[in-house]
């Protein structure tokens, strides 16, 4: 064994959290790159993107209070709504780039369950194992590869924020972390049980 051997082990247990992280971005990016190939299709994309007026017009204080008073497509979401303007505002209409920003989403969570996952339990494989089967189970699927479910990323990135904040919570309580909960009810309505279960 050489002196390099030495230095290659301590570096590893220091940055395992690093090495971690860019292996969930590249088995992540390696499953659902091709989403940002895809194109809008005509099941709510239409109502959500495609043919709406609001979306279309961009980010104006009009459209914001269009999204947190609607419930245009029977859903109360205004956060989704804000994301789809962003979107737009940003990029166009180009379908690839709001596909792009779900799968962000959808990366960032998988990185913030193994962060969370670590703090609450301070075991870091089998947070890295539990963030891995999040980041690419099937169930996963649609919420990136249609853009009309992006309500569904947005809540699950605000309901892993809320399970950080109730572990600061727990271990320093103040208002704010105790607050962090209500965040995932802007973005989908499901989620109602986040602040119940916290």
């Amino acid at each position: 064994m050489n002196q390099n051997d030495h230095n290659i082990t301590p570096f590893l247990v220091k940055n395992i959290s690093f090495i971690i992280i860019l292996f969930l971005l590249f088995i992540t990016l390696s499953v659902y790159w091709q989403v940002t190939g895809y194109d809008f299709i005509n099941f709510d994309d239409d109502v959500y993107v495609t043919a709406n007026s609001h979306i279309q017009s961009g980010l104006n204080l009009e459209n914001i209070q269009w999204a947190f008073t609607t419930t245009h497509a029977n859903f109360w979401h205004p956060l989704t709504w804000l994301s789809f303007m962003f979107d737009y505002h940003i990029y166009g209409l180009k379908p690839g780039m709001f596909h792009f920003t779900s799968l962000f989403f959808h990366l960032l969570n998988s990185m913030l369950l193994f962060f969370v996952f670590r703090m609450m339990t301070h075991k870091v494989w089998q947070s890295a194992a539990v963030a891995a089967l999040f980041a690419l189970h099937p169930l996963h699927v649609e919420s990136v590869a249609w853009i009309s479910q992006r309500k569904d990323v947005l809540s699950t990135l605000f309901w892993i924020l809320a399970m950080w904040g109730y572990g600061l919570y727990i271990k320093k309580p103040n208002t704010y972390r105790y607050l962090l909960p209500i965040a995932p009810l802007l973005s989908k309505k499901q989620v109602k049980w986040s602040v119940k279960v916290l």
